[in-house]
């Protein structure tokens, strides 16, 4: 099973987050920090949404045969 658009890109800011967060907390920046913990909330949101994306198409695949 390959990865969709929107699992790629949800992981991809859930992980710049996390880099983020932890950049934020080294410099003591809070602001930083809360910016790391939105961007990876909104990368699992659209994630999640991937994977949704890609369950319907499975579930439509397998109907189809």
């Amino acid at each position: 099973m390959s990865m969709n658009k929107d699992q790629v890109q949800g992981t991809l800011k859930d992980v710049a987050g996390k880099i983020q967060e932890e950049a934020g907390k080294w410099v003591g920046s809070k602001k930083q920090q809360a910016k790391g913990l939105k961007k990876q909330a909104e990368g699992k949101i659209q994630k999640g949404v991937g994977n949704l994306k890609q369950a319907v198409s499975d579930v439509r695949d397998t109907a189809r045969k």
